[in-house]
Order: structure tokens, then sequence, then C-alpha cells
């Protein structure tokens, strides 16, 4: 695949982007790179034997993952400005406190 002129200054009316002729091909050398680089990808084999990369020794196993509930030092009613049965009490959109 590649890039032209006319679809970079697509792109670039699309993104309300001004590009100025002089840098027009530049832009579109850069994508054209960027489309090169993607497309080797697809190249990369997707054997079941490939080994995913894992910094540090094989032997190093990873933890299992666990859902535990963190405790706070303080709970939400004493950092909130107003908290009322359980809930955050906000100002009300230009204007005072919203009463529940």
């Amino acid at each position: 695949m590649s890039i032209g002129r006319d679809e970079v200054l697509h792109v670039a009316r699309l993104a309300e982007l001004a590009v100025a002729d002089a840098e027009l091909d530049r832009l579109v050398g850069q994508l054209n790179s960027i489309v090169d680089y993607v497309a080797q990808l697809d190249r990369v084999p997707l054997d079941a034997e490939v080994t995913p990369f894992q910094p540090g020794p094989a032997a190093v196993r990873l933890r299992e993952d666990e859902v535990r509930p963190a405790p706070m030092v303080r709970g939400p009613e004493a950092v909130a400005p107003e908290f009322v049965d359980g809930f955050f009490v906000v100002p009300k959109r230009g204007g005072g406190l919203v009463e529940g």
C-alpha cells in the first residue's frame, strides 16, 4: 500500500490541519514509512511455538492476579466537602449545593 499526496491532503482536511506545499512531500514520505513498517508486521510468523518475551530469568514466575481490597487510610467522607448517606454532594452547576 502506498500513500500519495491526495490521501495526505484528505486526512489533513479531515483533521482540520493546514499543510504547506513545502511540507507535503515530507509528510507523504513519513506516512509511507509508517505504512511500510506496519506491513512488515503482517509477515511475522504466528506459530503457537513462539514464546512471548519475558524479561528476567525464565525461572521467575508471574504472580496470579487476585482482586484484593486496598484499605484506604481515610474514608471518602473524610476528604469530601459534603458527604451524605454514602454519596458525594457536589455544587449544582452554576449555583449552590444540591440537597438530597
